[in-house]
């Protein structure tokens, strides 16, 4: 018996948005589909990102957006924490568009994959779901259950 593919498996009918689009889009996308997570592909039909329920959060230990401790040493300011991680929430409170709000350069996983290999990187990952790809374009979504689902049918 030959392994199935993701293509087997996958959503090909995944809803999708583009980076152009604004947040509100997205959320009423989530909202209308009941999915807690949408790719992001662009013209071209590349997938580009996804946006998930967690890039709508701002997750911070005080649950406010704060700017990074610091010091004053010899007239010069010394961070305490990596701005970056500053950056990056200052980005996604203030995000406009679905670009500004997404995460880039998603993990995907080629549809001629085998659900296994899929299992595999989803396992890794700690993902929910993966765009899947061919030579690089969107054409579909797989899920950690379709894939534990055909797992289970398989053996």
């Amino acid at each position: 018996m030959a392994a199935l593919t993701v293509a087997e498996i996958m959503d090909p009918d995944a809803v999708t948005i583009g980076p152009d689009a604004d947040v509100e889009s997205a959320i009423r996308l989530m909202r209308s589909t009941d999915v807690p997570g949408v790719p992001v592909v662009n013209e071209g039909g590349r997938c580009v990102g996804i946006v998930t329920e967690a890039d709508l959060v701002i997750r911070d230990e005080q649950g406010d957006l704060h700017l990074p401790h610091y010091i004053e040493l010899f007239g010069g300011i010394i961070y305490l924490e990596p701005l970056r991680r500053f950056e990056e929430r200052l980005r996604k409170t203030f995000a406009a568009r679905v670009e500004d709000l997404m995460t880039a350069d998603p993990d995907t996983i080629e549809s001629t994959a085998t659900v296994r290999e899929a299992a595999k990187l989803i396992a890794g990952s700690g993902h929910n779901r993966l765009p899947v790809v061919e030579h690089g374009r969107f054409v579909g979504l797989v899920t950690r259950v379709d894939v534990l689902d055909a797992l289970a049918h398989q053996d």
